[in-house]
């Protein structure tokens, strides 16, 4: 049998096989540093824009047209995903994400100098477009650049990210629109996208599959975008229509139809857009589902704290943003932990259950929420949820791609990303229908417990969509239920104004609290699934990973 000899010269990887190869730690840092300015970007633009709304209202009227700027920068931010992901895998992380930030800038622009609410929808579409690269390409390029072994300590900073941005936005955004105008919320995009397209374009390698099929799946694209579509759209106009109608139930009940449609296209299809076989894989199905319902516990938190505040604490939106900071410093703090962890011990599986263990203990503590809990006290219980939602932000990605074959890495993270977002949508159309309806139910309760006469309660039966419109107007609510009331009865409803008050705050703080419950519940089957997970050790190399067995 022939031996090889000792000092037979070895063969040097292919870049497709070691993506980092010819780049110094240095080089690394700067791109890391690039496309974690992306990912900013792009989280940054959920938080910023929110603030500002009314006064782009007021300036450029089309009130209803509002919730549209919001829609249509969801629906191209999230249809876009799946294919980002799947395109980067092809044809190279480097002019995917190019692509994606060039269109979010040129979207940004655009939207600054926007005449009328038209413009600014069709340029927010624009920005949409951009940003579906952002996040799944940016986490991609770091499974491209550093081996799953040292991965951990990399992305978790970028829950860091999220985390930062959530803070900032708020704040840079009403500091824009009160001292600027609120065009700079879209300008001040310009000088951070160019550094990240300018680090990018100069650094990042180019690395095309060398098998690159070029029978793209157009029909499964055709029929995802118009599934994922319909079903965008029915969600949110679940916030403004009921269930039953066709603009919210028919479309949503369209979605699920055209998705069953899409799964059949795409087991079909000879390059699919979203592989099938990548859901034998037992770690990889398990993670995308556990996150899936963690959106709905992290969601809850970051949605409807920051309106409880606002309403029963009567701090403005932006401070609003200060106060959820306990939450996101235990986000911040675990995510780079977790990180780190799995870095140091290769293991993962132990982490995210402890994490998904201490957040549903966390959100477990806040469905105690009542309009005179302690703030001191709500603090506490908002650090513990932000502990255990960190791990989950940063080790699940890491999970994800370390389960999956490397030439597959873009659309699994994709994925991942594309499932946190519609987890998200879905758990807020729900979780919003609960708390409407909660709230409904217990104005009247909390009327009576607080000593307003019956006859007065009759007046709020059916209000909780008036407590909810409360929270957008912002002002004093005594004032508020003053204004509705005729002159010549406001002299009898002025000594009740305090009971009111106290008794629908306590409604309010209940109907969230409700919320909570549900966090609770979908943070355990989270957990639930997270235990089916097989424990693959962390490769120290870029080779092929082997499938996870079911």
């Amino acid at each position: 049998m022939e031996t090889s000899r000792p000092d037979a010269p070895v063969s040097a990887p292919t870049l497709a096989e070691d993506p980092a190869l010819g780049l110094d730690r240095r080089a690394k840092m700067e791109i890391l540093f690039a496309i974690m300015l992306g990912l900013f970007l792009g989280a940054l633009d959920q938080t910023i824009v929110s603030v500002a709304l009314p006064t782009i209202v007021t300036d450029l009227g089309g009130q209803s047209l509002l919730t549209w700027t919001i829609t249509i920068y969801l629906l191209t931010s999230t249809i876009t995903v799946p294919f980002y992901g799947k395109l980067s895998d092809l044809y190279g992380r480097k002019p995917l994400l190019m692509i994606g930030i060039t269109l979010f800038l040129i979207g940004s622009a655009l939207s600054g100098l926007s005449q009328n609410m038209t413009q600014l929808i069709i340029f927010r579409g624009i920005q949409g477009l951009g940003a579906g690269a952002l996040f799944p390409i940016s986490l991609a390029v770091i499974g491209d650049l550093f081996t799953p072994a040292e991965r951990g300590k990399y992305q978790g900073l970028f829950g860091a990210v999220f985390g930062l941005s959530s803070i900032v936005g708020p704040l840079l955004g009403g500091f824009l629109t009160e001292r600027a105008s609120w065009h700079w919320i879209f300008y001040v995009n310009l000088p951070i996208g160019l550094i990240a397209l300018y680090v990018i374009w100069h650094l990042l390698p180019t690395i095309k599959r060398p098998d690159a099929s070029r029978n793209l799946d157009f029909l499964g694209a055709g029929v995802f975008t118009v599934a994922v579509g319909s079903l965008l759209v029915g969600l949110t106009n679940k916030q403004t229509a009921d269930w039953g109608t066709f603009g919210v139930g028919g479309l949503i009940a369209i979605g699920l139809v055209l998705g069953a449609v899409f799964l059949w296209v795409e087991s079909r299809a000879k390059e699919p857009i979203v592989p099938l076989d990548l859901w034998r894989n037992r770690t990889y199905a398990a993670s995308i589902a556990s996150t899936f319902f963690i959106s709905f516990g992290f969601f809850g938190a970051a949605v409807f704290l920051p309106q409880w505040f606002q309403f029963v604490e009567g701090v403005s939106p932006t401070n609003s943003g200060l106060q959820s900071l306990p939450l996101l410093a235990g986000l911040i703090i675990s995510s780079i932990a977790a990180g780190i962890l799995v870095s140091r011990t290769g293991r993962y599986k132990a982490i995210i259950i402890g994490g998904l263990a201490i957040m549903a203990v966390g959100i477990y503590l806040m469905t105690g929420l009542r309009a005179d809990t302690p703030i001191e006290t709500l603090w506490i219980w908002m650090f513990i949820t932000g502990m255990g939602i960190g791990p989950t932000l940063s080790v699940f990605t890491i999970v994800v791609q370390n389960a999956v074959p490397f030439q597959k890495l873009g659309v699994a993270t994709s994925n991942l990303t594309f499932f946190r977002q519609i987890g998200g949508s879905v758990g807020l159309a729900v979780l919003g229908t609960i708390f409407g309806t909660k709230l409904t139910e217990e104005i009247p309760i909390q009327l009576v417990a607080a000593g307003v006469p019956s006859a007065f309660v009759d007046q709020f039966q059916g209000s909780g969509q008036q407590g909810t419109s409360l929270v957008v107007v912002g002002e004093d609510l005594g004032q508020a239920i003053l204004k509705g009331v005729p002159e010549q009865f406001r002299a009898l409803v002025e000594p009740l104004i305090g009971g009111i008050v106290n008794g629908i705050h306590e409604a309010f703080s209940i109907a969230v609290a409700n919320v909570f419950t549900i966090g609770v519940g979908t943070t355990i089957v989270a957990l639930v699934l997270a235990f089916a997970m097989k424990e693959i050790p962390l490769r120290d190399s870029h080779g092929p990973a082997p499938m996870a067995e079911m």
